[in-house]
C-alpha cells in the first residue's frame, strides 16, 4: 500500500510509518522524513535575528524561491546556493525559546517543510556572533568630562558575504500604558551611521550628536548590514553589536554637562517610578548566606555580572564576590530578585554600601509569555533598571534617589528547599533523611506531587563487573521529569555510555547553547556534565553522570511539605512514614532489605505514565512491553565482607567508613564506582548542611547624629552604635540578634 507522507506532519505518528524523532533509531520512518523534517545548523542565534543557518538534511531544486515563515506569521526570505543548499534567515523576535517554523519553495502558497530554531537572550550570544564596542565603556560614558576622541567598531566580516556595509543604529521604546494590554514593545531604525563602507571588520568614527530628536534616543543598539538592502529593512542578513546606553549621540545638552542632564532624568524617572505599582512586594527573598544561594540551584542561578567562579569581577557591586538572580520571574509584574554576597559569605544590603544587591521591575532573563513588556528579555530591564542607574549613578551623583528605588530584600523570609539525592548502586537519601539502598531493576516514581503534577521517574539497569560481566545489582541509568504540563526533559546513558539529553523525545546539543529557556522550566548543561532543571514552581532537579551510573539530586521548595510520595518519601519532617505506598499504607523504617525490595517495586511507573522515550529495540523489549519492575531480578542484599579479599583493603581505604561506597566496592568490585558513591554522598550531605534555615533579624539603621559598627544581621551578630561628638547615647549601646529572630535591647538614639 502507498506509505504515509511527512508533508505538513512533522512529529506525527502517522497509520503505516513515523514522523516523530524517534522513527529514525527505530527504523520506522515515512521515506520522506528526511525531506519534510528539517534539520538546521547552526540551530540557535540571538533573539534580534538576521542570522544565515542552513538546512542540513536535503538539497532543494537551486532555482527555487524560497520562503521561511515563523510562528505561522513572520516571514523572511530564504535562498537556494548553486549546489542546491537552502539558507534561511531568522527573525526579530520578542521571545527566547524553541520556535517553530516553516518552508515553502513555490512563493509562500504551501509550507510542507518544518523545523525548531532557538531563539536566545541576546547576551548569551557568543561574542564573535556580534560586532564588539571596542573599549565599551567609553561608548557609554562618551561626553561626559574626559570621554572623547574616536570610538571603533570590530566584527567578523565573514558573517556578511558582502563587499559594502552600512552600519545602522536602532532605538528600543515601550509604547502605551504601563501594566496595560496597550503596552507594547518596539525596536526601530533611526538612522544610518555609516554607507557603503568597506567590509574590513573594523570602523572608527568620531560621533556628532545626532540630527533631529533621534538624540532623544538613549538606549540602542548598531546593525551592520550588506549595503544592498535598504535602510532599516526587517529580517534581513545583519550583524547587531550588544544593547548599551547611546550616550556616544545624545544631543549638545548632554555634552555640554552630563551631571545636570542626567540629573533631569534621573528626576524625571524617579516620578515615574512614584506612579507605578510596587514590585517589591511580591518578589521571593533572597538566600541569609552564600551557601544557601548557591545550594538552591531550583530558584537562584549565578549573576553573570558577578561570579565568584570567574573571579568575581563585580564591577557593579564593589565589595561582592558573589551575586545570584531569582530564576523566576515574580508572578503579576515580572519583577527580578538579586543577592550579593560579601567575601564572609554575608548578604551586602543597599542600605549599608553601593555594592548591595538591587531588584529589579523587569527580570533581565524576560519571562513566559514573553512578547510584550515588562516581558521582553533583557530589553524591559534594560529600560526600567538599567538605563535609569546610568541617569543617577553612572552619568550623575543621585545614586541615593535609585537605591531608594531599589533597595536590597533581607532574608527574613527566606525558606530553603529540601533536598534528596539518588545515586551509586541506588541509594536513596529522602527529604527528611532517612537513607535506604534498592536495587530494583526497571522504572521507578522517584517523587510526584499533587501540588503542581510534579513527576520525577528514574530507570535502573543492571551493572556490570570491570571484566564486562553483569553484576547482581542495579544503578540509575535514566532520569525523566515533568511538571504540570511544562516539556520533558530526560537525561540518560546511551548504550555507549554517553549522556544525551532528551526534550521531548529529541536528543538535544548543548555545543551552541549552555542555557535554553524551555517550555515550564529553564535547562541548564555545565561544563561537566552537569543537568540542571529548574521548574516555574521553584523546584529543582539536578542530574550528573557519575562513575557509569547517574547521580540525583531533587530541590522542593517548603510548599510541597505534604505534597510528595514515591521513592523519595513524604515530605513533611517525620521519617516515620517515608515507605508509604501507592494504597497510602505505611511500613515500619526498620523493614528489612527484602521488604524495602517490595516498597520499591510498588513504585513502578505504567507505560500510561511513563515520561521516557522508547527509541531502541533494547528499550521496547526490556521496558515498554516487558515488566516495568523486573520480579525475576533478585539483587544482592547484603555483600559479604571477606577478609581474604584483597579488594576489601583497598575498600576501607578508600571508603572508612562511608558504608554506601563499601558496599558499592563489594556489590560492582569496583573502586571507581565506590570512590563515585562516596563523592555524591558527600556532595549531599554538603548541601544539606548548607541549605539548613538560618535566623535574621533583618537591618539596623544608625541612629541620627550617630553611626554603627557591623553589617552582618543573622543570628549571634552584634551591632554596636556610637554617637557623633556632643551627643549622648540612650537606649541599648549594642543589640544582639536572638533564637527569635528579634534584636535584643531598645533601639538607641543619640541625644544633644
Amino acid at each position: 500500500g502507498a506509505q504515509d507522507s511527512c508533508s505538513h506532519r512533522c512529529g506525527e505518528l502517522l497509520g503505516t510509518c513515523s514522523c516523530q524523532v524517534t522513527c529514525q533509531s527505530l527504523g520506522i520512518c515515512c521515506p520522506d522524513y528526511k525531506e519534510f523534517c528539517l534539520q538546521i545548523s547552526p540551530y540557535s542565534g540571538s533573539l534580534m535575528g538576521g542570522k544565515d543557518f542552513l538546512i542540513e538534511n536535503r538539497a532543494f531544486n537551486a532555482s527555487s524561491v524560497l520562503t521561511c515563515r515563523f510562528k505561522q506569521k513572520i516571514k523572511t526570505s530564504g535562498y537556494v546556493t548553486k549546489d542546491g543548499k537552502a539558507h534561511c534567515i531568522s527573525p526579530l523576535l520578542y521571545e527566547t525559546g524553541f520556535i517553530h517554523f516553516e518552508v515553502s519553495t513555490d512563493d509562500g502558497l504551501t509550507f510542507p517543510y518544518s523545523g525548531t530554531w532557538l531563539s536566545v537572550h541576546h547576551s548569551k550570544v557568543s561574542d564573535g556572533e556580534k560586532c564588539v564596542l571596542v573599549n565599551e565603556t567609553k561608548w557609554q560614558y562618551y561626553g561626559t568630562p574626559n570621554t572623547d576622541g574616536n570610538l571603533t567598531l570590530t566584527w567578523t566580516h565573514q558573517a556578511l558575504a558582502t563587499t559594502l556595509i552600512n552600519i545602522e543604529v536602532w532605538g528600543y521604546q515601550e509604547t502605551g500604558d504601563s501594566y496595560s494590554e496597550n503596552w507594547l514593545a518596539e525596536w526601530k531604525y533611526l538612522y544610518t551611521l555609516a554607507r557603503e563602507i568597506p567590509n574590513t571588520g573594523i570602523f572608527s568614527f568620531v560621533p556628532v550628536p545626532a540630527k533631529g530628536n533621534y538624540s532623544m534616543w538613549d538606549f540602542g543598539i548598531l546593525r551592520i548590514i550588506p549595503s544592498s538592502y535598504s535602510d532599516g529593512q526587517s529580517n534581513i542578513p545583519s550583524v547587531w553589536s550588544g544593547e548599551h546606553a547611546l550616550a556616544w549621540h545624545l544631543g549638545k545638552g548632554f555634552r555640554n554637562d552630563a551631571n545636570a542632564w542626567a540629573t533631569v532624568k534621573c528626576i524625571e524617572w524617579d516620578r515615574k517610578e512614584e506612579k507605578l505599582p510596587n514590585f517589591m512586594e511580591e518578589i521571593i527573598d533572597c538566600p541569609c548566606t552564600l551557601a544557601q544561594a548557591r545550594a538552591d540551584t531550583g530558584r537562584f542561578h549565578t549573576d553573570y555580572g558577578c561570579d565568584i567562579e570567574k573571579g568575581s569581577v563585580c564591577t557593579y557591586h564593589p565589595g561582592a564576590v558573589h551575586c545570584v538572580r531569582a530564576i523566576q520571574a515574580s508572578p503579576i509584574y515580572a519583577a527580578g530578585q538579586q543577592c550579593c554576597y560579601d567575601s564572609t559569605g554575608t548578604q551586602i544590603l543597599t542600605h549599608d554600601s553601593t555594592g548591595g544587591s538591587t531588584p529589579d521591575r523587569g527580570h533581565d532573563w524576560g519571562s513566559p509569555p514573553f512578547m510584550k513588556p515588562p516581558r521582553i528579555p533583557g530589553f524591559s530591564h534594560w529600560l526600567y533598571d538599567v538605563i535609569s542607574f546610568y541617569y543617577c549613578c553612572l552619568w550623575s551623583d543621585n545614586c541615593h534617589l535609585y537605591m531608594k528605588r531599589r533597595p536590597s530584600s533581607d532574608c527574613r523570609t527566606y525558606r530553603p528547599p529540601r533536598a534528596a539525592s539518588a545515586f551509586g548502586d541506588p541509594h536513596f537519601l529522602t527529604f527528611d533523611g532517612l537513607n535506604f539502598t534498592f536495587k530494583g531493576q526497571g522504572e521507578y516514581t522517584l517523587v510526584e506531587s499533587d501540588l503542581t503534577s510534579l513527576r520525577v521517574q528514574g530507570r535502573t539497569q543492571q551493572a556490570r563487573f570491570p571484566n564486562g560481566t553483569e553484576a547482581q545489582v542495579t544503578g540509575l541509568s535514566a532520569v525523566a521529569v515533568q511538571e504540570n504540563n511544562s516539556d520533558v526533559i530526560e537525561v540518560r546513558y546511551s548504550e555507549d555510555l554517553n549522556l544525551e539529553v532528551l526534550l521531548n523525545q529529541k536528543v538535544i546539543s548543548f555545543s551552541e547553547q549552555s542555557w535554553m529557556d524551555l517550555k515550564g522550566l529553564f535547562l541548564h548543561s555545565t561544563s561537566d556534565q552537569s543537568i540542571t532543571v529548574m521548574f516555574s514552581s521553584g523546584s529543582g532537579v539536578e542530574i550528573r553522570g557519575s562513575g557509569g551510573f547517574l547521580a540525583l539530586t531533587v530541590l522542593l521548595p517548603e510548599k510541597f511539605m505534604n505534597h510528595t510520595q514515591g521513592l523519595f518519601g513524604v515530605m513533611n519532617g517525620n521519617t516515620e512514614d517515608e515507605y508509604t505506598f501507592k494504597n497510602k499504607t505505611t511500613m515500619s523504617v526498620h523493614a528489612s532489605p527484602q521488604q524495602l525490595f517490595e516498597f520499591g517495586a510498588n513504585w513502578a511507573v505504567e507505560n500510561g505514565t511513563s515520561l521516557f522515550t522508547y527509541d531502541t529495540e533494547f528499550l521496547l523489549n526490556n521496558f515498554f512491553y516487558g515488566e516495568k519492575h523486573n520480579a525475576s531480578f533478585l539483587p544482592v542484599f547484603l555483600p559479604y565482607e571477606d577478609p581474604a579479599d584483597p579488594l576489601v583493603k583497598e575498600m576501607v581505604s578508600l571508603c572508612d567508613s562511608d558504608l554506601f561506597c563499601r558496599f558499592d566496592v563489594l556489590t560492582t568490585r569496583s573502586l571507581q564506582v565506590g570512590s563515585s558513591t562516596k563523592q555524591s554522598h558527600q556532595n549531599h550531605k554538603l548541601l544539606v548542611e548548607n541549605l539548613e534555615p538560618v535566623i535574621s533579624c533583618g537591618w539596623l539603621d544608625q541612629p541620627t547624629n550617630g553611626r554603627k559598627n557591623g553589617t552582618n544581621y543573622l543570628l549571634g551578630s552584634t551591632i554596636s552604635f556610637i554617637c557623633n561628638q556632643a551627643y549622648e547615647l540612650t537606649g541599648s549601646k549594642e543589640r544582639i540578634c536572638q533564637v527569635t529572630g528579634t534584636w535584643s535591647g531598645d533601639t538607641p538614639s543619640c541625644v544633644p
